[in-house]
């Protein structure tokens, strides 16, 4: 009887940078690493809902990389469903999801019952939240800590072990060896000179890598701590200088904690002005919390508590929050970083419109998101069914990133070499992962790269290339990038500034006549269809 195949099945982050999962499958006998939330569209969100593409039940054991929601926010979800296993990560990523997973169920029950009360919905179905709060704790109390490159056994025929990946707090890349077959999932790989983590680190001669490729296609200049709090700097100045707040929409696990850290530096040089900084972030309070109980692992802080700085006030409630709105001439932190949900919506409602306000993006921004649109440019955008002028200074610094670029990406894949069989690159817009694979093939021209899509399956075998068997899900593809929603928010946010401008009254409703005759065609189209 001949041995069972290793099959690998992305379910997620294929030619999108959210929803990581990855499904290894040996005989009957399952392992995810990562089960990561869908960020974005809302066409993309709506994955969130779905049922898993698997029985949860049959799933012996998760690897989780790290704490971000793009890689364990489905974890709730999971456990809900059926999985009973158990959740294999570092201390600290266990420390940092009792938070990360409880703030996110509260962030869906809200979200949920905010877009149900909204006029616009009356009448329609109802939205549920993919999991509550007390879904998302049932499922942190399922993690088993283990210690970096020591080995373990997450199921029968499986063993692993977690290698420091430089990322965040806690961060892993997950080495996995089973079938015979020895595989790397990178997770996501940090860059050099990151603030308070060491360098990536990890073995290398594998048969198949799974390599992000968040920031594939880009090159940033070298930059040193001391460079980037120069261009923090900067920024802080010119922003307070106009006299309005600075917004900085910011991820509460990590960048938050490394803007605290150049902040209190800066304030404690005399190099920024002397003003409030409010973190108005319940999660990014407590997510700092951990970061404290691992000052002992932290670099950079200098031996001091840099969350201690007398200009950082952490708000907690709700009316702290919108004490805020009196305000100007202060910094406001708040999340999610990619302008998605939480408090972050209600600072730009309340700040996009002045002009003499700034928001300062500092993170990735996916395609879809509400920080990417306003990052391109939108004159107007639609927040929780509001439209809202952009009048504030839109600014960006791109090196507080927690991901590798271009080169850093090409140098941890060279030093995990060489690679006997496949090297799939996921984690990615497609854009960054064509720019990374035409490098690592110029390079080296007999190497396997493969771009997985969302719902692939491949054989994976010792020293061979991998084989598709079976082809990606076209509906889950489809999510991908901007969706009608998006395109409706920016057509809805223009259309009454476009009819504005023709100045005759009856030009003015010929036009919107014309309008609803397109759409009519289309329904009519759509009718003729049905017959």
């Amino acid at each position: 009887m001949s041995n069972p195949s290793l099959s690998l099945t992305f379910h997620g982050a294929a030619r999108t940078v959210t929803g990581s999962c990855m499904q290894f499958t040996l005989g009957s006998r399952s392992v995810l690493v990562d089960c990561g939330l869908f960020q974005g569209s809302r066409t993309l969100e709506t994955l969130n809902n779905r049922p898993f593409a698997f029985d949860p039940k049959d799933i012996a054991a998760v690897i989780l990389t790290h704490a971000h929601i793009d890689h364990s926010g489905l974890l709730p979800k999971l456990v809900a469903d059926g999985f009973r296993g158990k959740i294999w990560c570092t201390r600290p990523t266990s420390d940092l999801l009792e938070y990360m997973l409880a703030d996110c169920g509260r962030i869906q029950e809200a979200d949920v019952a905010r877009r149900n009360r909204r006029r616009d919905r009356a009448g329609e179905t109802p939205f549920v939240p993919a999991y509550t709060e007390r879904d998302a704790l049932a499922a942190w109390k399922m993690c088993s800590p283990v210690a970096l490159e020591e080995w373990f056994e997450p199921e029968t025929g499986f063993r692993a072990r977690l290698w420091n990946a430089g990322h965040i707090l806690g961060a892993a890349s997950a080495e996995l060896e089973t079938g015979g077959v020895r595989i790397l999932c990178s997770g996501d790989i940090g860059p050099d000179n990151k603030a308070f983590q060491l360098d990536p680190a990890g073995p290398s001669g594998f048969d198949h890598i799974i390599c992000e490729g968040t920031y594939g296609d880009r090159e940033r200049e070298p930059i040193t701590l001391e460079g980037r709090r120069r261009l923090l700097e900067s920024e802080v100045v010119a922003a307070l200088t106009r006299g309005g707040n600075l917004v900085i929409p910011t991820f509460a696990l990590e960048r938050t904690q490394e803007l605290l850290l150049d902040l209190a530096f800066l304030l404690r040089a005399g190099r920024i002005p002397d003003v409030p900084v409010f973190i108005d972030s319940p999660l990014a309070s407590r997510t700092t919390s951990v970061f404290a109980r691992h000052a002992a692992d932290l670099e950079d802080t200098g031996g001091i508590n840099i969350f201690a700085d007398p200009a950082f006030h952490f708000t907690e409630d709700v009316a702290q929050s919108m004490r805020l709105n009196s305000m100007s001439g202060v910094i406001i932190l708040a999340a999610s970083g990619m302008c998605e949900g939480g408090r972050i919506r209600h600072h730009l409602v309340n700040n996009l419109h002045r002009r003499e306000a700034t928001v300062l993006f500092v993170g990735f921004q996916a395609e879809g998101s509400l920080g990417r649109v306003i990052l391109e440019g939108a004159k107007t955008v639609r927040i929780s069914g509001t439209d809202v002028r952009v009048r504030a200074q839109i600014r960006r610094i791109d090196c507080y990133s927690a991901h590798a670029d271009k080169n850093e990406l090409l140098d941890w894949i060279e030093e995990r070499s060489p690679i006997h069989g496949s090297l799939f690159l996921d984690h990615g817009e497609i854009t960054g992962l064509e720019g990374l694979r035409r490098e690592l093939q110029r390079r080296n021209p007999q190497l396997s790269v493969r771009l997985p899509e969302i719902g692939e399956t491949y054989r994976l075998e010792a020293g061979q290339p991998a084989k598709r068997s079976k082809i990606g899900t076209v509906e889950l593809q489809a999510a991908v990038g901007r969706d009608w929603q998006n395109e409706y928010a920016e057509f809805a946010t223009d259309l009454k500034d476009r009819l504005r401008t023709i100045t005759n009254e009856q030009q003015r409703q010929k036009a919107i006549r014309e309008m609803r005759a397109v759409l009519d065609s289309y329904a009519q189209y759509r009718d003729q269809r049905k017959q």
